[in-house]
Formats: structure tokens, C-alpha cells, sequence
């Protein structure tokens, strides 16, 4: 995964964590995620990204007993899971990573369907490509040391991709953003310069 989304995650998280500063924080472990909940949006963006973090070192995976997967998209990062899981009626025993996503790969030739169940919008829907998605959160929050208000979103997506044919792709994309600022403060004043 791209080591610029973690470095943008942890920097928005970084503050979150101002307010348990006073008790020593317990070390991430990976085995305490409920890996259905993640992939279906019922998680936090704060588990998603330990999670993450704690797989970019391959031997939290192998202690998982996920396996690395040979990459065949360059956007993936996938594993084999020793148990299946079941995210939305359907068992699952392969999952990827995306940037700030989560998904369950599918044996579903079609994600429509799937799709259609969860009642997501439809983003794109071609013959070749199906893309699907719906924000379930997206919330503010305010870190009170800084003042700077993020916004916590959660996306449920179903698609399909070329990479895997005859596979759906369900899961859901975290994200912890500083919220938008109007573009017209950002800029400077007129000095009243010769033109």
C-alpha cells in the first residue's frame, strides 16, 4: 500500500490520541479486529488504519495466518485466509487491501446483484466495469487541542475489476480527513501593488 496514505492517516489520527495521552497506550493487536465487521463498514477508521500499519511488517499477516498473495493488481495487496469469513451472506476466503480500503474478494460474476441488496448508488456501469458505493458516516469531529475539525467517513463499495474475472469486490474505505476550507479565505489579500 502506498506509503503516503499511511503517512496522511497517522497524521490525521495523530491527534485523536491527545486526549489518552495521560494512561500508556496498550500495543495494537491484530487479532482483536473482526475482520467481517471492517470489511462491512462496521468498524472505525482508527482500527482500519492500526490494522494497516501493522501490516506493513509480513509477519503480523503470517501471525494472523493470512498468506500473501502473488500480486496481480498493482493497486492490491491480497491474502489468503486460513478460515473463510462471511461478509454479507457470502464466505470469503481471499482479502485485499487498496489504499484505505478493505475487501472481501467473491466468487460472484456479477456485482450487481450484491450491489442492488445493499442499496448502493450506482458510480460507474458498463459492460466491462461495475462500481457501486454508498457513504454510511461521515461525521465531524474536533480535536480540541488543535481546534482542526475532521471528518470520519465510512463507504461501503461493491465492484468488480479486470484483474479478477468472474470476482466481486465488497468492503469499505475509511478515511479521516481535515475538513474542506473555503478556497476564498486561503488566499492572500489585495496590497494594493501597481498593476
Amino acid at each position: 500500500m502506498p506509503r503516503t496514505i499511511f503517512t496522511a492517516l497517522l497524521a490525521a489520527l495523530v491527534p485523536l490520541g491527545a486526549a489518552a495521552q495521560e494512561a500508556e497506550p496498550s500495543p495494537f493487536d491484530p487479532h482483536s479486529v473482526d475482520l467481517p465487521a471492517l470489511i462491512a463498514c462496521r468498524d472505525t477508521p482508527e482500527n482500519f488504519m492500526a490494522l494497516a500499519v501493522a501490516l506493513q511488517d509480513p509477519l503480523n499477516a503470517v501471525s494472523l495466518g493470512w498468506r500473501p498473495l502473488p500480486q496481480t493488481n498493482m493497486f492490491l495487496s491480497e491474502y489468503a485466509l486460513t478460515a473463510p469469513i462471511e461478509v454479507f451472506g457470502h464466505r470469503s476466503d481471499h482479502i485485499a487491501f487498496a489504499g484505505s480500503s478493505v475487501m472481501a474478494i467473491l466468487d460472484l460474476p456479477d456485482p450487481r446483484p450484491l450491489a442492488k441488496e445493499l442499496e448502493l448508488e450506482t458510480a460507474i456501469d458498463t459492460p466491462e466495469k461495475a462500481m457501486f458505493g454508498k457513504e454510511l458516516v461521515s461525521e465531524e469531529i474536533r480535536d480540541d487541542a488543535s481546534g482542526l475539525v475532521l471528518i470520519r467517513s465510512l463507504v461501503l463499495n461493491v465492484s468488480n475489476v479486470t484483474s479478477h474475472p468472474g470476482k466481486t469486490l465488497v468492503g469499505c474505505t475509511y478515511s479521516i480527513d481535515p475538513e474542506e476550507e473555503n478556497p476564498d479565505e486561503l488566499e492572500p489579500q489585495a496590497t494594493g501593488e501597481a498593476e
